[in-house]
């Protein structure tokens, strides 16, 4: 089973990595599964915006890239206030280890701020939000719903949907068909998807 770990933090936006984890935590239409680990600064509970209480299951300090295949960087109120040093600074290692790195919202202004962003096409809630982080690439930045460059992987809040889509074809687990058939049901509900991800799902 491949590994995916996931950054999180008191008041992360829940509902912006909600389809990207389901998907890879059940494979339904995919056929492969990952383990989807929570990653913090401290062994904690943390609280996300939506009221859920969630426990780490690892510490940042020992997040190691050779042993994941995917980095996870929800939103929130962190990054807004200036915070998530840490967790940019493991991007920076998972980016230059080769390993794929999928942020949204939030985390890309940390993103932003850490220098990631200034040679990297990317995109964001808008390009004011991420100007406001006085970061070097906004002639980089793309307004599209998700934007793929290599190994990163960016979206703004909302766009879920689209966020999910991008990161599952980065890492190589769909064809287009079934991407496009996967984002026309859960973001425009186009109820004639729904047969083709009934065909992946058999297939899986």
């Amino acid at each position: 089973m491949r590994t995916a770990h996931v950054t999180i933090h008191d008041g992360l936006s829940d509902w912006e990595t909600g389809h990207l984890l389901a998907e890879l935590r059940s494979g339904r239409f995919t056929g492969t599964r990952f383990d989807v680990v929570t990653v913090a600064e401290s062994l904690e509970p943390v609280t996300t915006m939506g009221g859920l209480r969630i426990v780490p299951d690892a510490l940042l300090a020992d997040l190691d890239p050779a042993a994941s295949d995917l980095l996870v960087l929800p939103g929130g109120d962190l990054w807004d206030a200036g915070g998530g040093a840490g967790f940019a600074e493991a991007a920076e290692r998972f980016l230059a280890a080769g390993v794929p790195v999928a942020a949204i919202c939030g985390a890309t202004a940390g993103l932003a701020r850490a220098g990631l962003l200034d040679d990297r096409a990317h995109t964001s809630a808008a390009p004011e939000y991420l100007a406001m982080t006085g970061y070097a690439g906004s002639e980089r930045y793309v307004d599209a719903r998700a934007v793929v460059d290599g190994d990163l992987i960016t979206a703004g809040p909302q766009s879920p949907v689209q966020f999910a889509r991008a990161v599952l074809g980065r890492l190589g687990l769909a064809d287009e068909r079934t991407l496009g058939a996967y984002e026309a049901l859960f973001a425009d509900g186009d109820a004639s998807a729904f047969p083709v991800l009934m065909e992946a799902q058999a297939a899986a």
